[in-house]
């Protein structure tokens, strides 16, 4: 991009020596203001480019431009769960009843009646995004108390929350679509397909799985974790309105392959082993996202490299996975997640 100086210095070579283009001069001052607007001129050409082509465009204008090829960003979407409440038999809990963990609210979208000193209660979070997925036992309060309701808990973690799709995101679905192109229901229809419902994170589809005709579809959510019933039956409800008459397809979650990680660790001065845990732990669940789907191995050596990223590390023996020390083998059909992780 030329600056208002380049632009200036060839106005002024062109005018020639017989006028006075000196500072201060008509000339100079003119040829300024021109030189300015010009300059903002280049600046804005040099940002039409970027946001016309896929590789560099964002916001709206990717939208635009992925949505010429029926590509549309994915919308956040909300957690759920289910919550166990326990008390006196034959108490009512009303939907739309309110409950919270923290900050966090959630809504029921059924009621129920506890029997047997229990009930279960199907809640939704009141935001759509990430910050709905809250550990397990977190959602233990209810906004206006019910005369007969004890206890209140979330007994398993909730993870299906889903941020609004970034660009990059965005833009690697649209690659796949172009780079691989559909036709007539072959695998890159299908991993399209698949891909394009809000809240899938990733997912292989194995064709001719159980005889001609038969197609599954494994998937996982946006966390890379094993995907819940909900997303399931939206990844069924859209496959089978665009899927070619004839096949029979299945729809499957991932099963979460646990990782135990055991490892003796040499701390950095300022650093404690709960820190390194938790920084161990964030670093694998990152990488083991990277490669969720893509691989038929966890790699031990890969995994120690991982290791020795993190903060507060200064090296690493006696690491485990799993209890051994070689290479994790895992199938088409499974997610790696972490599991515990025991520093020393």
């Amino acid at each position: 991009m030329a600056t208002k100086l380049e632009i200036m210095q060839r106005m002024i070579s062109a005018i020639g020596p017989n006028y006075d283009t000196s500072q201060g001069s008509f000339l100079f001052d003119a040829i300024s203001a021109v030189a300015t607007a010009l300059e903002d001129t280049y600046f804005q050409l040099d940002s039409f480019l970027d946001k016309a082509f896929l590789d560099t465009s964002y916001d709206s204008y990717l939208e635009r431009l992925v949505g010429m090829f029926g590509i549309y960003r994915k919308s956040a979407t909300q957690s759920t769960t289910i919550l166990t409440i326990s008390g006196v038999d034959g108490t009512m809990i009303p939907t739309g009843s309110r409950f919270y963990a923290n900050d966090i609210y959630f809504s029921s979208t059924t009621g129920a009646t506890i029997s047997g000193g229990v009930a279960s209660v199907a809640v939704t979070c009141e935001v759509a995004g990430t910050q709905g997925n809250i550990p397990a036992n977190s959602i233990v309060n209810i906004v206006n108390p019910i005369t007969g309701v004890i206890n209140i808990t979330n007994s398993s973690a909730v993870n299906n929350g889903t941020d609004i799709e970034t660009d990059d995101l965005l833009r690697s679905r649209a690659y796949v679509q172009i780079q691989q192109p559909p036709s007539s229901g072959n695998i890159n229809d299908y991993r399209r397909w698949c891909l394009e419902v809000p809240g899938v994170g990733g997912v292989t589809i194995l064709p001719l799985w159980n005889g001609n005709g038969t197609i599954k579809c494994v998937i996982v959510n946006s966390s890379m974790r094993a995907a819940d019933t909900s997303l399931l039956t939206a990844l069924q409800n859209n496959v089978e309105a665009k899927r070619p008459i004839g096949a029979t397809v299945t729809y499957v979650s991932a099963t979460e392959l646990p990782l135990n990680i055991s490892v003796k660790i040499t701390l950095a001065p300022g650093f404690t082993n709960q820190q390194v845990t938790s920084n161990i732990t964030n670093i694998l669940t990152s990488y083991l996202q990277s490669i969720a789907l893509t691989t038929n191995t966890i790699s031990y050596a890969l995994i120690g490299s991982q290791i020795l990223k993190v903060d507060g590390v200064i090296d690493y023996q006696n690491l485990t996975i799993n209890g051994g020390t070689s290479n994790i083998a895992i199938t088409n059909t499974q997610v790696a997640v972490v599991g515990t992780v025991n520093v020393t």
